[in-house]
């Protein structure tokens, strides 16, 4: 495991001295938690940020536009006789 030393301003300091006397957990583990929750919303955003281009781009593609609309049309028929079973409910 690495190590790194790094400086807080003194109210976040605080702050994490005060949620590791409540929580009963160390400081380091807090530290740890609080980046790696930051490093997931971030990897989760940049991944969504993708998703939309990569759909507004097909969006603006009249023939992936069609091609979706085909496939989605073969596909009804089937979704539609599922959906009338009783065998999900």
């Amino acid at each position: 495991m690495g190590a790194i030393s790094l400086r807080l301003p003194q109210d976040l300091e605080s702050k994490l001295a005060q949620e590791a006397q409540v929580s009963g957990q160390p400081r380091s583990q807090l530290i740890r938690e609080a980046l790696e929750a930051l490093l997931s919303l971030r990897e989760r955003q940049r991944n969504e940020a993708a998703l939309a281009a990569a759909a507004t781009a097909l969006a603006s593609d009249v023939d992936a536009c069609q091609e979706a609309l085909a496939v989605a049309e073969e596909f009804l028929e089937v979704e539609n006789e599922a959906l009338e079973g009783s065998w999900w409910r």
